[in-house]
């Protein structure tokens, strides 16, 4: 079967017809028409008579916000071999998402206003999907001296991290909280204290005993997400815990929330739903920081997920060039593109093994997301931005590489059989769909 997509499709008015509308933002879930005029939701309501260009049957679909993504690497600038903003955000259409923010740990930083001037307009060049742009906190992301960042602010970034790298300098890391006190914008913080995981590649226990492999310990995330839930209650900043992956961690958010400290919290699909068991010594498809923990810790990240304490889902998007992961594990770097195959692991994995009722999960990768990065995005209200997504939730596919849109080529679910599938994901008035004849 041909699934490749279309990514140019052009409207003025389209109707999307007797899908199940689910629209955490609005708290609505029900079978309903999705009216698009001129890049706007016009009308949300059932049988709606209404003369328009184009129609999409969604019956037995999904119809949701556009899926946000907000922790991705699309390597632009200088890392283009891994990906560039196109290639990223047919990946990102591809797979159901419409606005996407991408990480400042490229060649050259992204720790300056200059340089974010330069990236939003690329990504307004590029169209497609929103790309979001996050800046450094500090020069070069090397822990020492703060970036420009509310000149970066002026310039359009949305957030800020060093993603990649712990800040060891609590000094430096208080300074930057105290510095965006009065902005709204918060820190995406890598969680792992530096001293703890050097030279370690996979979670530190039986598995990495067993294959002779140095490990991470989650006690260095735990340590790193209390230090900066510390400081964030201190100066009333705000944080928020990338790629959250270990049991204790995700406790320790959970108490802060209690305290009223500002703290949010992601998960990535592979920190849900996979462990160390499948890690294998000649297949670096598996190698990513915070490495894959043990089920207790995925447990325990689920419930976060269901009982508010993590408020977003986001793949980590990131892709190498072949040549780099097809290395013996401890040399190949960290790393997997996800944005093809999140909808589907989450749904194979959590949706249809009832493990996840479908309004949350949405909302994980829709209402919440926006909420706390103050994005106009992940609603269907009227005259908002028509960025939509259709999932068919009982599509059957098999991830194939060869087939990506992303430049990155290795990842663990290459094989495997999902259930569950974005065929159409509208940005404005731009229809891209997966041909499916």
């Amino acid at each position: 079967m041909n699934q490749t997509w279309q990514f140019k499709n052009n409207f003025k008015s389209l109707l999307l017809r007797g899908g199940r509308v689910v629209d955490p933002a609005n708290n609505f879930d029900g079978v309903a028409d999705v009216l698009i005029v001129d890049g706007k939701i016009a009308a949300v309501a059932p049988d709606i008579k209404s003369p328009v260009e184009k129609i999409i049957d969604a019956a037995g679909k999904i119809v949701t916000p556009g899926l946000i993504d907000m922790h991705v690497h699309l390597r632009e600038p200088g890392q283009e071999a891994k990906e560039d903003f196109l290639s990223g955000a047919k990946a990102a259409a591809a797979g159901g998402f419409t606005t996407v923010a991408t990480m400042p740990n490229t060649s050259p930083v992204v720790d300056n206003a200059a340089l974010v001037r330069a990236m939003v307009k690329r990504a307004e060049d590029v169209g497609l999907v929103n790309i979001k742009i996050i800046g450094a906190v500090t020069k070069n992301q090397q822990g020492q001296e703060l970036a420009e960042m509310r000149d970066m602010i002026a310039a359009g970034v949305v957030a800020f991290s060093d993603d990649g790298h712990f800040d060891d300098n609590a000094k430096i890391f208080l300074n930057a909280l105290d510095y965006l006190h009065d902005t709204g914008k918060l820190i995406i913080c890598h969680e792992e204290e530096t001293s703890l995981v050097k030279g370690g590649v996979m979670n530190e226990g039986k598995r990495s005993a067993l294959l002779g492999l140095k490990g991470r310990p989650t006690v260095a995330e735990d340590i790193a997400v209390a230090r900066d839930v510390l400081l964030a209650e201190y100066t009333g900043g705000r944080v928020h815990i990338a790629h959250i992956s270990s049991a204790r961690a995700v406790e320790i958010v959970r108490d802060a929330k209690k305290r009223g400290v500002h703290v949010t919290a992601e998960v990535t699909p592979q920190h849900l739903t996979m462990t160390d068991d499948l890690v294998n010594p000649v297949d670096a498809s598996t190698k990513i920081n915070p490495p894959l923990r043990t089920q207790k810790d995925c447990d325990a990240c689920l419930a976060g997920l269901l009982d508010g304490t993590i408020d977003a889902i986001v793949t980590d998007h990131s892709p190498h060039a072949p040549e780099e992961k097809d290395r013996e594990y401890i040399y190949a770097p960290s790393g997997f593109p996800g944005l093809e195959t999140s909808v589907g692991v989450l749904f194979t994995e959590l949706y249809h093994k009832n493990k996840i009722d479908l309004k949350t999960l949405i909302s994980k990768m829709t209402a919440e997301p926006a909420q706390i990065f103050g994005l106009d995005a992940g609603t269907l209200s009227i005259d908002a931005a028509a960025d939509v997504t259709i999932i068919d939730p009982n599509f059957i596919w098999t991830v194939d590489a060869e087939k990506f849109y992303t430049r990155g080529s290795h990842s663990p679910f290459v094989g495997r059989e999902f259930k569950g599938r974005a065929v159409a994901t509208i940005v404005r008035d731009n229809l891209m769909t997966l041909n499916q004849q």
